[in-house]
């Protein structure tokens, strides 16, 4: 079993920045790949962007690519998300998921298997 536990989500004005953190714990994490997904109210869960657990690897949805940057930090068992530029659009829960069997450019829902309990982001124009 893996534990998700997201933070730092919050309140911003449009064209401020964020950043989201995801701590993991329980089975080791070295061949997993972690992602964050959005969801918006009244809208399906999107993904977001995804790395691999040495951080080598990563992969962007073209809406956030050159202002989102996804990062992980083996040392401390965490995944980030800095978030820049941000935009009313981008509000929505962010959740952090970990897949055990696909690869980092795995973007289903469906693909990942442990799941972290959401981190509320309001943009404000």
């Amino acid at each position: 079993q893996v534990q998700l536990v997201e933070s730092g989500g919050g309140l911003v004005q449009a064209g401020g920045s964020l950043r989201l953190s995801c701590a993991a714990s329980g089975r080791t994490l070295k061949y997993y790949a972690m992602a964050w997904f959005r969801q918006a109210p009244g809208q399906v869960r999107e993904f977001v962007a995804s790395v691999s657990w040495s951080g080598g690897t990563t992969n962007y949805d073209d809406s956030v690519k050159g202002r989102f940057t996804i990062s992980s930090d083996t040392t401390k068992n965490t995944i980030y998300l800095q978030m820049n530029s941000l935009k009313p659009e981008d509000t929505a829960i962010y959740y952090c998921a970990c897949t055990s069997y696909a690869s980092v450019s795995s973007r289903g829902v469906y693909e990942y298997d442990y799941w972290g309990q959401g981190a509320r982001v309001t943009v404000s124009s």
